[in-house]
C-alpha cells in the first residue's frame, strides 16, 4: 500500500474553518477605498475631490478594462468593484502605474454596493464584463445577473444612464437579454438583443486571450428609459445573496 501524502493527510485532518485560508494582503493606496467607509453612503465627489458622473465596473479582476476605460472618458469618476483582494491590489498598482486619477477601488460585493452605498439614479453607467457564468445547470441560481439584479441596476441609473453586459457564455448572454425585455425601463441600444463587438469598447486581458482563440464575446447595451417609471423595489436580503458576505473585519 503506499503511505498517503502528509500535506494530504493534514488538510483533511484540520477542521473545516482552517482549510483553504487565503492571505490577505492589505492595500495601501490613495485609489483604494476600505470598505468600512461604505456604512453609510459616501460624498462620492468628496471621495474624487471633484465633482463628475459617475460610473460603476462590476468584477473589475485585475484592472485591464477599467485603465482604458478611464483614459478613454478622463471626465467621468469609475469606481471599479471586486471581491478579490488580488485582483483590487493589482488593479491599484495598474492605476498608479498609468498615472490615472479618475477610479477609486473597492473590494465589496456588487449587491451589497448598490444596497448600502449608492443612492437611487447616481450613476451614468454600470459596465459588468464576463462575471462568472457558473455553467452546470444546477449552479445557474448563483449567477449575478438576473432579473432582480438588473431591477436594482436600473434603480442606480440615471435617467439615459447605460448598462453595459459581455459574456463569454452564450447561454448567459441570451437569460439577461430575455430578462432585460421583461424590464421595459431598459430600451436596447443594439439591433439585436446581443452583438460580436462594441466600437470602442475596451476589451481585457481574459477578453482578448479568449477572442484570441477564436471563440465569441457576447455584448450587450441598453439605456435607461427616462419615460419609464422606475419599478418598485424590494432591496434583496443581502444574508441570502450568493457570495453576498462582507470582507471580514480587517481585511483590506
Amino acid at each position: 500500500m503506499i503511505a498517503p501524502h502528509h500535506s494530504a493527510v493534514a488538510r483533511q485532518t484540520l477542521p473545516r474553518e482552517h482549510r483553504q485560508i487565503q492571505r490577505v494582503i492589505p492595500i495601501v493606496s490613495p485609489h483604494f477605498i476600505p470598505a468600512e467607509r461604505l456604512a453609510a453612503p459616501p460624498d462620492w465627489h468628496a471621495e474624487f475631490g471633484r465633482p463628475a458622473a459617475l460610473a460603476l465596473e462590476i468584477g473589475c479582476g485585475t484592472g485591464h478594462f477599467i485603465l482604458q476605460r478611464a483614459a478613454q472618458q478622463p471626465d467621468t469618476n469609475f469606481l471599479a468593484i471586486d471581491i478579490y483582494n488580488k485582483g483590487c491590489l493589482k488593479t491599484c498598482r495598474k492605476l498608479a502605474s498609468a498615472g490615472l486619477h479618475n477610479v477609486r477601488v473597492v473590494r465589496v460585493e456588487a449587491r451589497e454596493l448598490l444596497v448600502k452605498a449608492l443612492p437611487a439614479e447616481s450613476l451614468q453607467a454600470i459596465y459588468i464584463n464576463c462575471p462568472d457564468p457558473w455553467p452546470k445547470q444546477r449552479h445557474r441560481d448563483r449567477r449575478l445577473v438576473n432579473h432582480d439584479f438588473l431591477a436594482l441596476a436600473l434603480c442606480r441609473l440615471l435617467p439615459d444612464g447605460d448598462l453595459f453586459f459581455s459574456s463569454d457564455c452564450r447561454d448567459y448572454a441570451d437569460q439577461v437579454a430575455s430578462a432585460l425585455a421583461t424590464l421595459s425601463g431598459y430600451t436596447n441600444q443594439l439591433e439585436q438583443p446581443y452583438v460580436g463587438q462594441l466600437p470602442d469598447y475596451p476589451l481585457s486581458k481574459y477578453m482578448r486571450r479568449f477572442l484570441g482563440q477564436g471563440l465569441p464575446l457576447h455584448f450587450i447595451h441598453h439605456r435607461r428609459n427616462p419615460g419609464v417609471p422606475l419599478p418598485a423595489l424590494v432591496d434583496p436580503d443581502l444574508q441570502c445573496g450568493f457570495r453576498a458576505r462582507r470582507p471580514r473585519a480587517g481585511d483590506a
